[in-house]
């Protein structure tokens, strides 16, 4: 008798795993997918949208297109899950499993800087990134500031590659744009080590974008367009660019998968939680290294996680043993916005620390990136 799949969460974990086990499962196993959103949104091409190298409908696919491989989609939010009775509860009724996968990513919460949703534009939605496209068509001159309100957040590179991206957008346009990057982080990238975030310094100091560490906003005064930080140091703006505060979906707030960082403790290698056969993989995870850091939030990761959690599955359903680990290796590219990109790959789960090893930048990069995105809207849809 087959077996029940359940993946919450269509974004890149959880697409790999239900294509993945749907190629490796007989069909009487059902595969079920269930996310609020119906479309699967390639967030990498988000920045290339904002300066409008990109158009909306190119850079997703609707989740119902995996219907046509023999994978369910429910479009609907997860209310609740029951662990011990292995049962999702959602808006449209309750769906019990054999297996679960949750794959839900973090959540972002503008609301929780005073200011933010009156006057920040945010970068990690869509609706935020049409509104800076908006924003930007008409700026002809001033301070744009791009402001990371707290850690972690996803996609650690992403507001530093917005600044180079702008910083080429305005100059390809002849505006007099002044751009400032501030962050609460020491350096850029900082789990990566001091050389990727010195590179990343020094990529934003040759186009004249300021980079401002270890600053804590506090809150934002739209009013006198003031940013407000902890020692009540304040920096003005004409145009801010936000990464809002990221944190757990609330459906998993108070749930006994939770570790004492606030997100979903997994197994490390294979992505097991506390119980048997619910996996939890990517941003909704957090995973120590020996360096004493979590393993950053990056789609690269809940890709080769998924891969991981999918053949554990399989194996199982079919009375076999995988010995398929996580090994804690990954890449990143930084998009110039030139036509180049830098590339940065390594293992972090090397001890003491994570080993990454720096590419410098070049156009094979930048078209490794592009060729990644067309693959990656082709290969699971």
């Amino acid at each position: 008798m087959g077996k029940k799949i359940v993946i919450l969460g269509g974004g890149t974990g959880g697409l790999v795993v239900a294509n993945r086990l749907r190629k490796a499962l007989t069909k009487d196993n059902d595969i079920v997918l269930i996310d609020k959103e119906k479309n699967h949104l390639f967030n990498p091409s988000l920045l290339w949208f904002m300066v409008g190298w990109r158009k909306e409908e190119k850079i997703q696919k609707p989740l119902s297109l995996l219907q046509r491989k023999g994978i369910r989609f429910i479009n609907t939010l997860v209310q609740k899950i029951d662990f011990e009775n292995r049962t999702v509860f959602t808006s449209q009724g309750d769906v019990s499993f054999d297996y679960l996968v949750i794959a839900l990513g973090a959540s972002t919460f503008p609301e929780e800087i005073p200011g933010f949703l009156e006057d920040a534009y945010n970068l990690y939605d869509l609706s935020g990134t049409k509104k800076i496209r908006k924003a930007i068509e008409n700026f002809d001159r001033g301070r744009i500031v791009i402001l990371i309100t707290s850690t972690p957040f996803k996609c650690p590179a992403a507001p530093y590659e917005a600044a180079l991206i702008l910083s080429k957008y305005f100059t390809m346009r002849r505006r007099d744009a002044e751009i400032e990057v501030v962050t609460p982080e020491p350096l850029p990238m900082p789990v990566a080590g001091t050389e990727v975030g010195n590179m990343v310094v020094s990529l934003l100091q040759s186009r004249r974008i300021r980079f401002t560490p270890q600053h804590q906003v506090v809150k934002i005064d739209p009013a006198k367009k003031e940013i407000v930080f902890q020692d009540e140091k304040t920096l003005f703006y004409d145009l801010l660019i936000g990464v809002p505060p990221h944190g757990l979906p609330p459906v998993l707030k108070d749930s006994p998968i939770l570790g004492k960082s606030g997100w979903v403790k997994v197994n490390p290698k294979t992505l097991e939680t506390d119980f048997e056969n619910i996996y939890a993989l990517g941003d909704v995870t957090s995973i120590p290294l020996p360096v004493g850091k979590p393993l950053p939030k990056a789609g690269v990761f809940a890709h080769f996680q998924a891969d991981v959690v999918a053949q554990h599955i399989e194996a199982k359903i079919k009375g076999l043993s995988s010995k398929k680990e996580f090994d804690g290796r990954g890449y990143c590219f930084i998009e110039l916005g030139d036509g180049r990109a830098g590339y940065a790959s390594g293992n972090f789960y090397a001890e003491p620390k994570p080993v990454v090893n720096v590419k410098e930048p070049s156009v094979l990069w930048h078209w490794g990136k592009v060729l990644f995105e067309k693959w990656w809207l082709w290969k699971w849809f």
